[in-house]
């Protein structure tokens, strides 16, 4: 009997020397936590001690694992945001000035600098390698205003009349938003009607060819003449001379 009592003795002291495990959510270690899917965080199990506890796209806060921020400071955002509860919005604007650099103000509200033509920019304006800037502008004599021509009766594009508004446009592009006026003109053969939508047709077609090559819409203007301002036209005409009449003159 006695010896019995002393084995019941002994379970009782080694008990009291290593003690019960904690009950959840109390732990001694991340062991004890495991079947929850948690971690022991200073003898509790929580859901995260850090960021890596935690699946990706969320951060570990106040030991919860939460959706991680779209952002923490300005500097997180695009250009002309700012970071308002973890959340990228757009700055407040009444003035370019106001929305800080790769940015500017429209409608109130920030937004990035960014333009895919001309269009899309402020007056002053163009759109270079995706960005608008201020438009440099280029030396009146740097482009080439000759007159396009066009053949009889025509009013689409040869192709070096195409090659040369090619360079005209690039010459635009690089300079002011300064208006340009695209003057049609026919020669005397037909009625004057006609040669006044004809000629109106010969600069909406300059204007269309332009306008395809990135230069603004908002920049050209057209009038047609018809055959009231010749260019080469007199008394003894020629089909030479004919063909100086059948063109679109630039105005700037």
């Amino acid at each position: 009997m006695s010896r019995r009592l002393a084995v019941l003795a002994l379970g009782l002291g080694v008990a009291v020397l290593t003690g019960c495990p904690p009950t959840y959510p109390k732990c001694d270690s991340d062991e004890q936590c495991k079947s929850h899917n948690e971690v022991c965080v200073a003898g509790q199990c929580q859901e995260c001690a850090n960021d890596a506890n935690c699946k990706a796209g969320f951060v570990c806060q106040a030991n919860k694992c939460v959706p991680k921020p779209e952002c923490t400071t300005d500097q997180n955002c695009p250009a002309g945001s700012t970071c308002t509860a973890g959340k990228c919005a757009p700055k407040a604007c009444t003035a370019d000035g106001d929305c800080g650099p790769g940015a500017r103000c429209k409608n109130n509200q920030c937004i990035p600098n960014t333009c895919a033509t001309n269009e899309d920019c402020g007056t002053g304006e163009t759109c270079q390698s995706g960005m608008c800037a201020k438009a440099v502008a280029a030396p009146a004599d740097t482009c080439d205003w000759t007159p396009i021509y066009f053949a009889f009766n025509e009013s689409s594009l040869d192709n070096p009349s195409r090659a040369q508004l090619n360079t005209l446009a690039d010459c635009i592009k690089k300079g002011s938003s300064k208006k340009i006026t695209l003057g049609g003109h026919a020669d005397p053969r037909g009625t004057e009607e006609y040669n006044l939508h004809l000629s109106q047709r010969r600069a909406a077609s300059v204007k269309k060819y332009l306008t395809a090559l990135g230069v603004a819409p908002k920049t050209l203007d057209t009038i047609g003449y018809g055959e009231n301002r010749p260019a080469g036209s007199g008394p003894n005409d020629t089909e030479a001379e004919f063909a100086k009449d059948r063109r679109v003159e630039f105005a700037h």
